[in-house]
């Protein structure tokens, strides 16, 4: 695709409108927009950074990129929940309606540095949607990793998000897929229990692994865990982290986790990072 070229905003703290290209329905509280430049185009960002996404009237939350990473149209992809107000406008944005969009901010999932290494991907709920990148950038450059594993899980069929991309990834040969529910229904054909069912169950090479975790933190938690059993060192498990983030550059505080601005020092950081911060009660 054509690159476009990038002008800066006029400031870290100024809104950018954007156009909502495309709006489509994941599930019954999650869309996924993709965003077009109306005039000046922000930087592209990278998996795993966040951009502050403002809808007019309402307010601005943080939602990280969910896009393919080889599109380079200056387009933005989001998938968000309905969780809130600005959320829940968002959400009922319609194509040709504009937001307004800032960043990209925060650090990334760090794909590059992973060459030559095997990768899982670990996802709970809408956690895919940050790890969705992930998986696009090495499936395009396939040849460049080793054994892919993606795992996914949610509370019922209905609750995943790319149902046609996962179908697709779960027939795709360069890819080993485990789709896993809480809750079960009839005519499921996938697995159940907990996205930790199918991470018991693998045998891991972790002196050549990288793996990349997304969801709520006892989720994260629990799955870092038995891949440290299983001798993947801390530092090469890399978790993303939310909190209250409303500046995006460090200065509010709302995002402070510990020692760490999760909108300067995260959200991604190692699990070596992470694990002492998450095992606080209610930090």
């Amino acid at each position: 695709m054509t690159e476009v070229a990038v002008r800066p905003a006029v400031h870290a703290m100024t809104p950018i409108p954007y156009r909502v290209r495309s709006a489509v329905t994941e599930n019954a509280d999650s869309v996924t927009l993709c965003l077009q430049p109306e005039d000046a185009v922000l930087p592209l960002p990278a998996p795993g950074e966040f951009m502050m996404l403002y809808a007019f009237g309402v307010g601005e939350i943080a939602i990280s990129v969910s896009g393919d990473p080889s599109i380079t149209d200056g387009s933005i992809t989001h998938t968000i929940r309905s969780v809130g107000a600005v959320s829940a406008a968002l959400c009922a944005a319609e194509p040709g309606s504009t937001v307004g969009v800032r960043g990209p901010f925060g650090t990334s999932w760090g794909l590059e540095k992973s060459v030559g290494r095997d990768l899982i991907v670990v996802a709970g709920g809408v956690g895919l949607a940050p790890l969705r990148p992930v998986v696009l950038g090495a499936l395009a450059d396939r040849e460049r990793y080793g054994r892919v594993v993606v795992i996914a899980g949610a509370r019922t069929r209905r609750d995943f998000l790319y149902t046609g991309e996962l179908q697709a990834w779960l027939s795709d040969p360069r890819l080993e897929t485990h789709l896993t529910v809480d809750v079960p229904i009839q005519g499921w054909p996938g697995e159940v229990g907990f996205v930790t069912e199918p991470l018991h169950q693998m045998t891991l090479q972790p002196e050549r692994t990288t793996a990349f975790l997304c969801g709520p933190e006892p989720m994260m938690h629990s799955s870092a865990a038995v891949m440290n059993a299983k001798g993947l060192a801390p530092q090469n498990i890399r978790v993303s982290l939310e909190r209250n983030m409303q500046c995006g550059i460090g200065w509010c505080g709302h995002c402070q986790l510990g020692p760490l601005l999760l909108c300067r020092d995260g959200p991604v950081v190692g699990y070596d990072v992470a694990r002492p911060l998450l095992e606080v009660e209610e930090l």
